[in-house]
């Protein structure tokens, strides 16, 4: 402030990130585009929430101060889905974890209130944005108030808050007090009364979502409705007689040249250089060498919450934009050559869904992609297509990722197959990362992915195109495990499938119930919110275990959970030595749990045979069985992988792989296997 002539700053704003000056972090954009309007802004990352003296650092603020939690959730980042405690937080110096508190945006901005106590307070980013009406909290599990009202804040900017942020500042230096502005698309605010409220729809009250699930599911449908500029309503949740939380429409999204403007302010690229010392920032790693060229998402999927932030409607940079970005990165004294990626929340995703979202907005009860693409989607990867291969001729340039998520079944829908070509020629290293999520199409149903046979036929399609451009190159799926509708026998089915890949994934997700999204409010009500017919939901962290073990069936530290869910699926037909059970008995207990009448439950057809042909088995390889319980299952999976590569690419895939640090993987052929087996 000393070194700029400032007095005073305009706005404070405090965030549970440390300062990287990148346009990936969301204080930085905020920051800069207000810069950019004229206004002076001061920063103070990851104040000491003990200490009311670490708010007080910049003084008093002329205009207010804007609070933000970071760029993730405070729980999600501190919490596994476990609810254990993380032991590393990317977004602090050194990854040291325990530099912000849990829920950091309320715990700031009461830190605020005991100081400046009439001070305007605006709270955004994701943590805010997706708590600004009653919602599910996993972590204390109950139903929570907006974070309006637990935080002591004036107004929630919600969503990409390029344009409300502006209109809030530019409405506050107008001498407007911030209790009067209750005008902004985007924003969310407190009223005592609904006079001046026009136009909207009235939610459940705060105390019926609290007293009745149907009633909570209810509202969450409503507000999920109404996530689209264009078609959103204005709506209404009373807590109190004289209390009410307004949101206001969504923001309008940035056009091409608002959002070329954006990544075009001065942007320092990378951290503070005060963290230099405690070892950077971890964050940054990734994301210095990446291009982000498109925000939004019309996938829909129903454990994600881009519906509610960035929305449906894509926004994309100009290549234009893009290019002067790579030009500047490629000649940074660290850049090696690859730029790590160029997309977004779905890479291949470079414009709107349909002409009609460009005026009207995206459809209220209608999926672009789900159940299956609509019949005005337009599916076409030429401009993308483009875009790669002017990156590719750029100076410097060795290789140029794609590692956002690909979207496989529009891929898989599109009649021209370059994309695929140039992807798997030019983009690829050695392993394509791509969600399936699950393959029981029940499952999937209640997530909003397409049916199994789609990614089947995306896997053909995939393995084709690479023989014909000479690579050996291999899927990585990401799976998703206890999501609501996923039973022990949907979980069983999934690892079968797997067993038939030769595949065990070394990274599971076990579904994380984070707010506003679909897949939460299954888990808490029961209800699927858009019919809102009963879905089973596996709650206990005993069953969800189990779902997650039997995913990664082979590790040992899994066994016992994997026999447990086996059984209680009535699958212990799975267990033994045959090619298709999933792990070997072990010596000397009995793994089959018996039914009231003193029969076996194994499930199997020939269920009392095959419990006497496993006890032989057992008792003749007895010493085996006990010391080398995981071992001998990996070695006769393998042996089951070596006669299924010829039928699927994914049956070559990770069993041996080590990721090395540069994201490139060594994978030994099925061949080299066989020969070392031999």
């Amino acid at each position: 402030m000393e070194k700029r002539g400032w007095d005073q700053c305009d706005f404070v704003y405090i965030t549970g990130d440390a300062y990287v000056d990148h346009h990936s972090f969301g204080p930085a954009i905020i920051s800069r585009v207000l810069e950019s309007h004229g206004f002076k802004v001061g920063i103070i990352p990851q104040p000491n929430w003990k200490d009311v003296n670490s708010i007080k650092i910049l003084g008093t603020p002329r205009l207010g101060f804007l609070v933000s939690g970071g760029n993730m959730d405070t729980m999600v980042n501190h919490y596994s889905v476990a609810k254990k405690r993380r032991k590393q937080d990317a977004y602090s110096p050194g990854g040291v974890m325990g530099k912000r508190p849990d829920r950091a945006t309320i715990v700031y901005c009461n830190l605020i209130r005991k100081v400046y106590k009439n001070s305007p307070i605006v709270i955004g980013g994701i943590e805010a944005s997706l708590r600004r009406f009653g919602h599910y909290d996993y972590w204390s599990d109950s139903v929570k108030r907006s974070i309006l009202l637990d935080s002591q804040a004036d107004i929630i900017s919600y969503g990409m808050g390029e344009h409300s942020i502006v209109e809030i500042a530019e409405a506050l230096e107008s001498g407007l007090d911030v209790k009067d502005i209750t005008f902004i698309d985007g924003t969310v605010y407190k009223t005592k009364d609904l006079s001046s409220v026009y136009d909207a729809v009235t939610l459940p009250s705060f105390d019926d979502i609290l007293k009745r699930k149907k009633a909570f599911a209810q509202s969450f449908f409503v507000q999920y409705s109404n996530t689209d500029p264009y078609s959103g309503k204005r709506l209404v949740e009373k807590y109190k007689d004289n209390e009410y939380v307004v949101q206001n429409p969504p923001s309008k999204p940035l056009t091409q040249t608002e959002m070329d403007r954006v990544y075009s302010l001065p942007f320092m690229r990378d951290y503070h250089p005060s963290y230099v010392e405690q070892g950077g920032i971890p964050a940054i790693e990734e994301l210095k060498f990446s291009l982000i060229s498109n925000r939004g998402c019309f996938g829909g999927c129903s454990f994600c919450a881009l519906t509610f932030h960035q929305g449906r409607i894509i926004q994309t940079r100009s290549h234009e934009s893009i290019l002067a970005e790579a030009n500047h990165l490629i000649w940074d004294k660290d850049f090696k050559g690859y730029i790590n990626d160029v997309g977004g929340p779905t890479a291949n995703f470079r414009h709107t869904a349909c002409a009609k979202q460009n005026t009207k907005g995206a459809c209220i009860n209608k999926q672009c992609l789900y159940p299956k693409p609509c019949s005005n989607l337009k599916i076409d990867h030429s401009d993308y297509l483009v875009l790669l291969k002017k990156l590719r001729e750029l100076p410097n340039v060795k290789k140029v990722f794609v590692r956002s998520g690909i979207r496989f079944d529009y891929l898989i829908n599109d009649s021209d197959d370059t994309f695929m070509k140039e992807l798997c020629e030019h983009h690829i290293s050695g392993q394509l990362k791509v969600a399936p999520e699950h393959i029981s199409d029940r499952v999937l149903d209640m997530m909003g992915k397409p049916k199994n046979s789609v990614y089947e036929e995306f896997i053909r399609k995939y393995k084709r195109t690479n023989e014909k451009v000479g690579k050996n190159q291999f899927v990585v799926p990401y799976l998703m495990s206890s999501h609501p509708g996923s039973t022990i026998k949907e979980a069983v089915a999934l690892a079968e499938y797997l067993r038939d890949l030769g595949y065990m994934p070394e990274q599971v997700q076990d579904f994380y119930p984070t707010p506003s999204t679909i897949s939460t409010c299954m888990y808490y009500t029961g209800l699927d919110p858009r019919t809102m017919q009963a879905v089973y939901t596996p709650k206990s962290p005993h069953e969800k275990a189990m779902q997650r073990a039997l995913i990664q069936y082979r590790n040992p530290k899994n066994y016992d959970l994997v026999v447990e869910a086996l059984n209680m699926a009535n699958r212990t037909d799975l267990i033994g030595f045959d090619k298709n059970c999933l792990i070997r008995p072990k010596a000397g207990i009995n793994h089959y749990k018996r039914k009231s009448d003193g029969k076996s439950s194994s499930g199997s057809r020939d269920g009392s045979k095959k419990n006497n042909r496993n006890t032989k088995q057992t008792k003749n390889s007895r010493q085996d069985a006990a010391s080398n319980t995981g071992k001998g299952n990996k070695g006769s999976t393998k042996s089951n992988v070596a006669s299924k590569v010829s039928v699927n690419v994914s049956s070559r895939n990770t069993l041996d792989r080590k990721n090395s640090g540069n994201g490139k993987s060594v994978t030994k052929s099925s061949k080299n296997r066989s020969s070392k087996r031999k």
